[in-house]
């Protein structure tokens, strides 16, 4: 995936194949997300920003990283979801049940691993907003709503999962990994509501 032209993902994206789909695109959301705030830290450097360098240094390492990490969730996902789809082909019986439910299982992890993935970037928005070159506020803004998409579409792609799932400690562990996901939303939204009072003064 990660050697693929924009357009041919797309046109995958778009065709009859069960993957990637959704829970590709919540990664990418994150990666894109990681990618715009460390432009702006980027452009928040120099002798202006001097007293910041230390925290700006921070949140560059930081989404370099998330970056790598959510284009590495991307293909998991892809991956994990085609399991799924081979699973359902089985025969009927104990072992294809038993191997939907392991499917599931994993492919549940990746979509939580982004979430978790979103949850942080979120807090380098908030982090970096209040010292970011006043010229890309904006950018900031679009980081926290890609951050925002890639929680609630990962969350849909872990919730889609756990009925299928027979191991109970396992469906509550997913489920609980999940319970920040509206107050990491409306800390996005604040974000974006911030920029969007400074700039519409």
């Amino acid at each position: 995936m990660r050697d693929q032209k924009i357009v041919d993902f797309l046109a995958e994206l778009a065709g009859r194949v069960p993957a990637p789909g959704g829970g590709a695109t919540a990664a990418l959301h994150v990666a894109q997300a990681a990618a715009l705030l460390g432009m702006v830290a980027r452009y928040t450097t120099g002798e202006k920003y001097a007293d910041h360098a230390g925290t700006v240094a921070g949140v560059i390492d930081e989404t370099d990283t998330l970056r790598g990490q959510a284009l590495k969730l991307a293909e998991e996902d892809a991956a994990a979801f085609t399991a799924v789809t081979d699973a359902y082909r089985l025969p009927k019986g104990e072992e294809r049940s038993a191997a939907i439910a392991r499917a599931l299982g994993a492919a549940a992890e990746p979509p939580a691993r982004v979430a978790e993935t979103a949850t942080r970037v979120v807090e380098l928005c908030e982090l970096l907003l209040p010292i970011a070159n006043r010229n890309l506020v904006t950018d900031v803004a679009a980081a926290a709503d890609a951050a925002r998409a890639a929680l609630t579409t990962a969350r849909v792609n872990v919730e889609v999962n756990l009925g299928g799932l027979v191991d109970e400690r396992v469906r509550h562990e997913l489920a609980a990994r999940l319970s920040g996901v509206d107050a990491a939303v409306a800390r996005a939204d604040q974000v974006t509501d911030s920029v969007r009072e400074e700039i519409n003064p």
